[in-house]
């Protein structure tokens, strides 16, 4: 399979915009937060041309069957992504391919979470991101495993992502949720 890493597109923040307005008309009152993250939160990083959300809610239990049901009809349908402490859904493009993700994830836990903090990080050092651009260039040339694509990305992540929360005074964690 081939991991397609794109050049950075500049009406990323305008599709997380319209996913964002969709799912809070189409769940009103559900979620607390529903911000961008991922790579194409990243002005000017290259990344696989997928929509990263993540929504925070009061519990994960109050997503109930209903909004499930309100989810699969906005094209978000729950998937397994290997992850703790989250509901996760996929949403596919017309042509099968995924387009967006949204990680649900407790608001406890919202100060806290790895993606939002590296999507930060990258934001505000352009020199990390671009060290982060190429190196899943390289990868999404190299390899064709998606797991062994995201694994070989962990030691950087994992350096920013210490950098951050030890920044904020928060106890160092792994960036794999298993």
């Amino acid at each position: 399979m081939d991991i397609v890493v794109t050049d950075y597109d500049s009406t990323w923040p305008e599709q997380a915009a319209q996913a964002r307005a969709r799912l809070t008309d189409a769940l009103p009152g559900l979620f607390l937060e529903i911000e961008h993250v991922g790579s194409t939160s990243v002005p000017g990083l290259a990344a696989k041309p997928i929509i990263d959300l993540m929504a925070s809610v009061p519990s994960l239990d109050a997503v109930t069957p209903e909004h499930e049901t309100a989810l699969a009809d906005e094209g978000f349908h729950a998937a397994d992504s290997g992850m703790t402490d989250r509901l996760f859904y996929v949403r596919h493009d017309g042509a099968g391919r995924r387009s967006h993700h949204l990680h649900v994830v407790d608001a406890d836990t919202w100060d806290t979470r790895n993606e939002r903090l590296f999507r930060d990080h990258l934001r505000a050092h352009p020199d990390v991101a671009a060290e982060y651009g190429a190196l899943k260039q390289r990868l999404a040339a190299e390899v064709r495993d998606p797991d062994t694509y995201t694994r070989r990305k962990t030691d950087l992540v994992q350096r920013v992502v210490d950098r951050e929360r030890t920044a904020r005074g928060l106890p160092l964690e792994d960036v794999w949720e298993e």
